[in-house]
């Protein structure tokens, strides 16, 4: 090819490709930071500073945290341990149960566990995250926050396959949390809809819930009673000085969640933090 035109052509050509063509992801660092979140285009951010409670302020849920903090002690220190589902009623500390977790496990053991979350509309790229995880010399907790599915949601069959049933399976040096307000992380009309029109009922709501069988453990989350409720408005009060008598303290604490409409962990902190606002006080 000797024409010169044709030849500076194709330099163009191939020089435009180039700029095109996106650039090769850098290298993960697994030891960057004790938490990370996986983005869909295969990049794991290091957090440098997760928003979490410390685990000695969590009430009314103390059987649920000690399960599960004993198997995520397990799980650090080399044996085996389940998947876990947290499911239950909302603002109740499922999530905040789990990074509560991560966060006392590495205060015994720094740098035992990192924490890894993966959101709800990037399961589909799970496959890709467990290849970086699975020969990492350390162990990773994967979580997901509000975990559930939809009608034409196809999703959580990968799911199902990764967790359990696939050909690799699940990595040894990876575990699964979930959150969800559905314990079988879909619309209970989605199960009734196959069990009215499908032509096998049973095989097809099988299918449906056969998901949350992947979780070997289930811990349920119910709504709080008053006492529980006034416990937790308490530990945060004291854990953040804020001096306020208990009677002022319960008495504005009732107003608050009755305007609310509910009370729950979440809205215990919500209270705690305007008691903060109208004090002048700073939360740590």
């Amino acid at each position: 090819m000797t024409d010169p035109t044709l030849v500076a052509l194709l330099e163009r050509i191939a020089t435009a490709l180039e700029r095109a063509a996106p650039s090769s992801a850098p290298a993960i660092d697994l030891s960057a930071a004790d938490a990370f979140v996986w983005h869909a285009d295969g990049r794991l951010a290091p957090v440098p500073r997760v928003n979490r409670v410390d685990i000695a302020l969590l009430r009314g849920v103390e059987r649920q945290r000690d399960i599960l903090l004993d198997n995520t002690r397990r799980f650090a220190a080399g044996f085996p341990a389940n998947n876990a589902l947290l499911w239950g009623a909302r603002g109740m500390g499922k999530s905040s149960l789990v990074k509560s977790v991560h966060a006392a496990v590495n205060a015994g053991h720094p740098g035992a566990l990192a924490l890894v979350e993966i959101h709800r509309e990037d399961i589909p790229t799970l496959p890709q995250l467990l290849g970086h995880l699975r020969a990492a010399p350390r162990r990773f907790v994967l979580f997901c926050d509000d975990l559930s599915f939809e009608q034409e949601d196809a999703a959580y069959k990968s799911l199902k396959a990764v967790l359990e049933g696939g050909v690799e399976g699940r990595p040894d040096n990876v575990v699964f949390y979930a959150t969800s307000n559905r314990r079988h992380l879909m619309k209970r009309d989605m199960i009734e809809n196959e069990r009215s029109s499908a032509i096998h009922p049973g095989e097809a709501i099988e299918e449906k819930v056969s998901l949350s069988d992947r979780f070997g453990l289930w811990l349920g989350f119910h709504p709080c009673d008053q006492d529980t409720f006034f416990a937790m408005i308490e530990a945060y009060a004291a854990a953040h000085r804020l001096d306020v008598s208990v009677e002022r303290l319960h008495a504005e604490a009732v107003e608050w969640s009755v305007t609310r409409g509910a009370r729950s962990g979440r809205v215990a902190w919500q209270f705690i933090q305007d008691l903060a606002g109208r004090l002048g006080k700073t939360l740590d």
